[in-house]
Protein backbone atom coordinates (compact mmCIF):
# COMPACT_ATOMS: atom_id res chain seq x y z
CA UNK A 1 0.00 0.00 0.00
CA UNK A 2 1.12 3.51 -0.85
CA UNK A 3 -0.15 6.74 0.62
CA UNK A 4 0.53 9.99 -1.20
CA UNK A 5 0.35 12.83 1.31
CA UNK A 6 -0.29 16.23 -0.26
CA UNK A 7 -0.52 19.69 1.26
CA UNK A 8 -3.36 21.71 -0.30
CA UNK A 9 -2.72 24.46 -2.84
CA UNK A 10 -2.03 28.11 -2.12
CA UNK A 11 -4.65 30.41 -0.56
CA UNK A 12 -4.65 34.19 -0.10
CA UNK A 13 -3.99 33.66 3.61
CA UNK A 14 -0.97 31.45 2.81
CA UNK A 15 0.37 34.20 0.56
CA UNK A 16 -0.15 36.81 3.31
CA UNK A 17 1.44 34.62 6.01
CA UNK A 18 -1.77 34.27 8.02
CA UNK A 19 -2.39 31.15 10.10
CA UNK A 20 -5.48 29.46 8.70
CA UNK A 21 -6.02 26.59 11.09
CA UNK A 22 -9.60 25.41 10.76
CA UNK A 23 -10.84 28.68 9.24
CA UNK A 24 -12.31 27.65 5.91
CA UNK A 25 -10.23 29.69 3.46
CA UNK A 26 -10.61 28.74 -0.23
CA UNK A 27 -7.86 28.13 -2.78
CA UNK A 28 -6.82 31.09 -4.86
CA UNK A 29 -6.16 30.86 -8.61
CA UNK A 30 -2.49 30.02 -8.03
CA UNK A 31 -3.54 27.17 -5.72
CA UNK A 32 -5.84 25.78 -8.41
CA UNK A 33 -3.02 25.98 -10.96
CA UNK A 34 -0.70 24.12 -8.52
CA UNK A 35 -3.28 21.34 -8.16
CA UNK A 36 -3.48 21.03 -11.96
CA UNK A 37 0.32 20.78 -12.16
CA UNK A 38 0.44 18.00 -9.56
CA UNK A 39 -2.37 16.16 -11.33
CA UNK A 40 -0.37 16.30 -14.58
CA UNK A 41 2.73 15.02 -12.79
CA UNK A 42 0.85 12.11 -11.21
CA UNK A 43 -0.47 11.07 -14.62
CA UNK A 44 3.11 10.72 -15.89
CA UNK A 45 4.61 8.85 -12.92
CA UNK A 46 4.70 5.05 -12.55
CA UNK A 47 2.60 4.95 -9.38
CA UNK A 48 -1.07 4.06 -9.79
CA UNK A 49 -3.54 5.79 -7.43
CA UNK A 50 -6.91 4.20 -6.60
CA UNK A 51 -8.64 6.78 -4.39
CA UNK A 52 -8.34 10.30 -3.08
CA UNK A 53 -9.49 11.49 0.36
CA UNK A 54 -9.38 15.08 1.62
CA UNK A 55 -9.94 17.04 4.77
CA UNK A 56 -13.36 18.67 4.98
CA UNK A 57 -11.91 22.18 4.65
CA UNK A 58 -12.59 23.67 1.21
CA UNK A 59 -8.94 24.38 0.30
CA UNK A 60 -8.10 20.68 0.66
CA UNK A 61 -11.39 19.48 -0.81
CA UNK A 62 -10.99 21.58 -3.96
CA UNK A 63 -7.36 20.49 -4.36
CA UNK A 64 -8.56 16.88 -4.14
CA UNK A 65 -11.39 17.45 -6.62
CA UNK A 66 -8.97 18.86 -9.19
CA UNK A 67 -6.45 16.03 -8.77
CA UNK A 68 -9.03 13.21 -8.63
CA UNK A 69 -10.73 14.54 -11.77
CA UNK A 70 -7.39 14.75 -13.59
CA UNK A 71 -6.55 11.13 -12.61
CA UNK A 72 -10.09 9.81 -13.10
CA UNK A 73 -10.21 8.28 -9.61
CA UNK A 74 -12.97 8.29 -6.98
CA UNK A 75 -12.98 10.98 -4.31
CA UNK A 76 -13.88 9.38 -0.98
CA UNK A 77 -15.91 11.14 1.72
CA UNK A 78 -13.89 13.91 3.43
CA UNK A 79 -12.29 12.90 6.73
CA UNK A 80 -12.45 15.45 9.57
CA UNK A 81 -9.41 13.85 11.27
CA UNK A 82 -7.06 15.21 8.59
CA UNK A 83 -8.21 18.83 9.02
CA UNK A 84 -5.59 21.40 9.95
CA UNK A 85 -4.66 22.00 13.57
CA UNK A 86 -7.17 24.20 15.39
CA UNK A 87 -5.27 27.38 16.28
CA UNK A 88 -7.94 29.09 18.39
CA UNK A 89 -7.35 32.83 18.91
CA UNK A 90 -4.30 32.78 16.63
CA UNK A 91 -6.21 31.99 13.42
CA UNK A 92 -6.11 34.79 10.86
CA UNK A 93 -3.04 36.50 12.30
CA UNK A 94 0.38 37.02 10.73
CA UNK A 95 3.65 36.34 12.59
CA UNK A 96 4.04 40.07 13.32
CA UNK A 97 0.47 40.33 14.65
CA UNK A 98 0.92 37.25 16.87
CA UNK A 99 4.17 38.57 18.34
CA UNK A 100 2.75 42.04 18.89
CA UNK A 101 -0.24 40.61 20.73
CA UNK A 102 1.39 37.81 22.77
CA UNK A 103 5.18 38.01 22.30
CA UNK A 104 7.66 35.71 20.54
CA UNK A 105 6.64 32.73 22.68
CA UNK A 106 2.96 32.95 21.67
CA UNK A 107 2.94 29.26 20.76
CA UNK A 108 3.73 28.37 24.39
CA UNK A 109 0.54 30.08 25.59
CA UNK A 110 -2.87 28.47 25.87
CA UNK A 111 -4.81 30.35 23.20
CA UNK A 112 -7.25 27.61 22.23
CA UNK A 113 -4.87 25.80 19.90
CA UNK A 114 -4.71 22.03 19.56
CA UNK A 115 -1.56 20.52 21.10
CA UNK A 116 1.08 18.60 19.16
CA UNK A 117 0.06 15.46 21.06
CA UNK A 118 -3.63 15.82 20.16
CA UNK A 119 -2.75 16.34 16.51
CA UNK A 120 -0.40 13.34 16.45
CA UNK A 121 -3.02 11.06 18.03
CA UNK A 122 -5.61 11.85 15.37
CA UNK A 123 -3.00 11.66 12.59
CA UNK A 124 -1.84 8.19 13.62
CA UNK A 125 -5.44 6.99 14.09
CA UNK A 126 -6.22 8.13 10.54
CA UNK A 127 -3.17 6.31 9.13
CA UNK A 128 -4.08 3.11 10.97
CA UNK A 129 -7.68 3.25 9.71
CA UNK A 130 -6.80 4.04 6.09
CA UNK A 131 -4.34 1.13 6.03
CA UNK A 132 -6.97 -1.22 7.51
CA UNK A 133 -9.73 -0.06 5.12
CA UNK A 134 -7.64 -0.08 1.91
CA UNK A 135 -4.72 -2.49 2.49
CA UNK A 136 -4.26 -3.33 -1.20
CA UNK A 137 -4.88 0.13 -2.62
CA UNK A 138 -2.90 3.31 -3.12
CA UNK A 139 -4.54 6.41 -1.66
CA UNK A 140 -3.87 10.12 -2.15
CA UNK A 141 -4.54 12.16 0.99
CA UNK A 142 -5.00 15.94 0.69
CA UNK A 143 -4.43 17.66 4.01
CA UNK A 144 -2.64 20.63 5.61
CA UNK A 145 0.89 21.73 6.49
CA UNK A 146 0.57 21.77 10.27
CA UNK A 147 -1.25 18.45 10.32
CA UNK A 148 1.24 16.73 8.01
CA UNK A 149 4.24 18.11 9.93
CA UNK A 150 2.92 16.55 13.14
CA UNK A 151 2.18 13.27 11.36
CA UNK A 152 5.81 13.11 10.17
CA UNK A 153 7.07 13.89 13.69
CA UNK A 154 4.85 11.11 15.07
CA UNK A 155 6.18 8.64 12.48
CA UNK A 156 9.83 9.71 12.21
CA UNK A 157 10.64 11.92 15.24
CA UNK A 158 13.01 14.70 14.08
CA UNK A 159 14.16 13.10 10.82
CA UNK A 160 12.01 15.44 8.67
CA UNK A 161 11.66 19.04 9.73
CA UNK A 162 11.75 21.24 6.64
CA UNK A 163 8.70 23.43 6.02
CA UNK A 164 6.13 21.74 3.78
CA UNK A 165 5.43 23.57 0.54
CA UNK A 166 1.95 24.09 -0.89
CA UNK A 167 1.10 21.11 -3.13
CA UNK A 168 4.13 19.18 -1.85
CA UNK A 169 4.00 15.41 -2.35
CA UNK A 170 5.24 12.83 0.13
CA UNK A 171 4.86 9.12 -0.66
CA UNK A 172 4.91 6.49 2.09
CA UNK A 173 4.85 2.73 1.57
CA UNK A 174 3.27 0.46 4.18
CA UNK A 175 5.65 -2.35 5.14
CA UNK A 176 4.22 -4.47 7.96
CA UNK A 177 3.89 -2.00 10.86
CA UNK A 178 6.11 0.73 9.38
CA UNK A 179 5.60 3.51 6.85
CA UNK A 180 8.69 3.67 4.64
CA UNK A 181 9.21 7.11 3.03
CA UNK A 182 9.81 6.90 -0.73
CA UNK A 183 9.54 10.65 -1.43
CA UNK A 184 9.39 13.63 0.94
CA UNK A 185 8.02 17.16 0.46
CA UNK A 186 8.61 17.20 -3.29
CA UNK A 187 7.44 20.25 -5.25
CA UNK A 188 9.34 19.61 -8.50
CA UNK A 189 6.06 19.91 -10.47
CA UNK A 190 5.76 23.53 -9.31
CA UNK A 191 9.46 24.40 -9.57
CA UNK A 192 9.67 23.10 -13.16
CA UNK A 193 6.75 25.32 -14.14
CA UNK A 194 8.50 28.41 -12.72
CA UNK A 195 11.62 27.97 -14.91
Amino acid sequence: MLIGLIRHGLTDWNAAGRIQGQSDIPLNNEGRKQAELLGERLLQEPYHWDYCVTSSLSRAAETGQIIAAKLGIPLLEPDHRIRERAYGQVEGLTAAERELKWGKEWNQLSLGQETDEQLQVRALAFMEDIAAQHPDRNVLVISHGGFLAQLYIALYKDKYSERLGNLSLTILEKQEQDWNPLLYNCTSHILQNQL
